[in-house]
C-alpha cells in the first residue's frame, strides 16, 4: 500500500459514501478520489431499514464512512406537520445513523481504527420558521454525533459532523433557486460572504476531516456556511 502524500492525503483509504447521487454526494466522491481514496459510492435508498447493513456488506472493509443524508426540506407550518412528513424525514436522515454505525463498527474495531463523518446542516443551530421537522432531524444528527463521538474515541474511531448552510448543492440550492432575484437578495442580506460556499470548498474540508491529520477531532460539530448575520 502506498503512503499518503501532501497531494494525496487519502491514499490507501477506502471510503463509503451514502446517497452518493444527492446532496453533497457527487462532489464528495470527486474530491475524495482526487485525494487518493478508493471511494465506494452507494446510491441505494437509505430509508430502507435493511439498506445500511446491505450497503456495508457490499462495500466490504472500509476505513471511513461518510454519512451523506438528505431529503428535500419540508416547509410546513408547525400546525400542519403531518405524521408522514415527520416519519419520512427522520427515516432518511436520522434512523440510518445507528444502523450504519452498527454495520461498520465491527470492521473498524477489528482493524483498530475508523472514522465516520456526517454531512449535516446548521439549520438546528438557529431557529427558522417553517422548518421544525427538518431542523429537528438535523439536530438529532448533531446530538447523535456528539454522544457517539466521545464514546468511540478511546477505540481510535472518530465521529464528527459538518453542519453546513448556504453551501452550493443540487438538493437544497438548485440553479432555479440560485437564479431567483429574491434568493440573491437574501444572500446579500443574511450571508456576510454574499455568496454560497462552493461545493468543492465544502468537500475539501470534508476530505481533511477524513485524513489522518484530523485524528484529534472527536464528537465535533463543524459549522460550514457563508455565515449568518446575527440578529
Amino acid at each position: 500500500m502506498s503512503e499518503p502524500s501532501l497531494q494525496h492525503p487519502l491514499t490507501g483509504k477506502r471510503i463509503l459514501v451514502t446517497q452518493a447521487d444527492a446532496f453533497m454526494g457527487p462532489v464528495l466522491c470527486e474530491v475524495l478520489e482526487e485525494q487518493g481514496a478508493t471511494v465506494i459510492a452507494s446510491r441505494e435508498d437509505i430509508a430502507d431499514p435493511d439498506a445500511p447493513r446491505r450497503i456495508v456488506d457490499q462495500a466490504g472493509s472500509v476505513d471511513i464512512l461518510v454519512a451523506n443524508l438528505a431529503v428535500p426540506a419540508p416547509s410546513s407550518r408547525v400546525g400542519d406537520v403531518s405524521a408522514g412528513e415527520w416519519r419520512d424525514t427522520f427515516a432518511t436522515m436520522v434512523d440510518p445513523l445507528p444502523r450504519l454505525m452498527q454495520a461498520v463498527l465491527p470492521g473498524m474495531r477489528e482493524q483498530g481504527h475508523g472514522r465516520v463523518l456526517v454531512m449535516g446542516s446548521a439549520s438546528a443551530l438557529r431557529g427558522m420558521k417553517r422548518a421544525s421537522t427538518y431542523s429537528a432531524a438535523r439536530g438529532a444528527q448533531m446530538a447523535w454525533t456528539q454522544s457517539v463521538g466521545v464514546e468511540l474515541a478511546p477505540e481510535n474511531i472518530q465521529v464528527n459532523l459538518i453542519a453546513q448552510n448556504f453551501v452550493d448543492n443540487p438538493t437544497y440550492f438548485p440553479p432555479e433557486i440560485q437564479e431567483n432575484p429574491r434568493f440573491q437578495e437574501r444572500l446579500k442580506r443574511e450571508v456576510p460572504l454574499g455568496r454560497l460556499v462552493s461545493a468543492r470548498e465544502d468537500a475539501q474540508f470534508a476530505a481533511y476531516l477524513c485524513s489522518d491529520a484530523a485524528s484529534c477531532f472527536v464528537g465535533q460539530v463543524f459549522p460550514v456556511c457563508g455565515g449568518w448575520v446575527n440578529r
